[in-house]
């Protein structure tokens, strides 16, 4: 029988970004778009600070939404199942290929402190596909350092980052977007940073106003603007995920008690961490063919989704 500490297993309901935030229509001047930006991050702040039982789970979807609007900008077409697939069949040390990594960027992300080291950097910019040289990631991590240490409110520091990297190097508007979380983060005192704004650059947030429509890009006229309408959407978006996902922890927790799989604990605490999680799971106490029945087991108990829409490899998750 699983034993599970009472408090994990009945965590506080989830912060909601009220509506009055989101909807104030038309073109929002620059104070009603920091406005918004300042209440929905208020309401998220609370959450990105706290380590519910599914958080890794939450940072993970979220790391996933943004992985899949990187498709876009990088000019491939994998969608978010697709990018499951890249990340789930590759065998542990192998390459993941081009969407595999990017999407390795992004979990990285919601992983690790919000800290810029020329390494790191060096390592995530080649997830992303791209290059910079040493001394331009040095002189990066300084700037990253400048502006989160700065007085500037969080969302205009996450801002200048990704214009300051798109006006050096136009080709790396991709990392841009990274960094301009991390920065967001590092200047909210967020332990760890939460993908939030990659998945909002093609939305209405980032599309001017005039008959064109066209996406405002980083550094360009209106982005401050828009980056604070994008972070409100965005809280909002998290805020409504983290919603789904306890109250579906709270079901598969509810159950857990009553599974005598060995090994059952094990896939809880990867179902609560993850993403996705493989039927094929193998562990030191659970064989394939035990991790297939409890997977079917819980999806019978409606406490898991599967996720692959496959017969074979399938996947589940929150």
């Amino acid at each position: 029988m699983i034993r599970l500490d009472p408090m994990t297993a009945s965590p506080t309901a989830p912060p909601i970004v009220p509506a009055w935030a989101l909807a104030l229509g038309g073109a929002p001047s620059d104070a009603e778009a920091a406005f918004q930006a300042g209440a929905a991050l208020g309401a998220l702040d609370s959450l990105a600070r706290a380590q519910p039982a599914w958080a890794g789970a939450w940072r993970q979807r979220l790391a996933l939404r943004c992985a899949a609007a990187s498709m876009r900008l990088a000019g491939r077409a994998e969608d978010a199942a697709a990018l499951r697939d890249a990340w789930q069949l590759c065998p542990a040390g192998a390459d993941p290929g081009p969407a595999g990594a990017i999407f390795s960027a992004w979990r990285q992300l919601a992983l690790q402190p919000p800290v810029a080291s020329a390494d790191r950097l060096d390592k995530i910019v080649g997830q992303l596909g791209l290059h910079w040289d040493a001394a331009a990631l040095a002189t990066l991590c300084t700037e990253i350092e400048k502006l989160a240490g700065s007085q500037r409110p969080a969302p205009f520091a996450a801002a200048a980052i990704a214009a300051q990297i798109v006006a050096i190097r136009p080709d790396f508007e991709l990392a841009a977007w990274w960094l301009a979380d991390l920065v967001l983060a590092h200047s909210l005192g967020w332990p760890r940073p939460l993908p939030l704004l990659m998945a909002q650059a093609f939305g209405p947030a980032f599309r001017s106003t005039d008959a064109r429509g066209k996406r405002i890009r980083p550094g360009e006229e209106g982005f401050e603007v828009a980056i604070c309408v994008a972070l409100a959407q965005a809280a909002a978006d998290a805020c409504r995920l983290a919603t789904e996902l306890s109250r579906r922890a709270e079901n598969l927790l509810a159950v857990a008690p009553k599974l005598r799989a060995k090994g059952a604990g094990d896939v809880i605490f990867l179902l609560l961490n993850e993403d996705a999680v493989p039927g094929t799971l193998t562990t030191k106490k659970l064989s394939r063919f035990a991790a297939r029945r409890l997977f079917e087991r819980l999806q019978h108990l409606g406490v898991v989704r599967e996720l692959s829409g496959r017969p074979t490899f399938r996947l589940f998750g929150l």
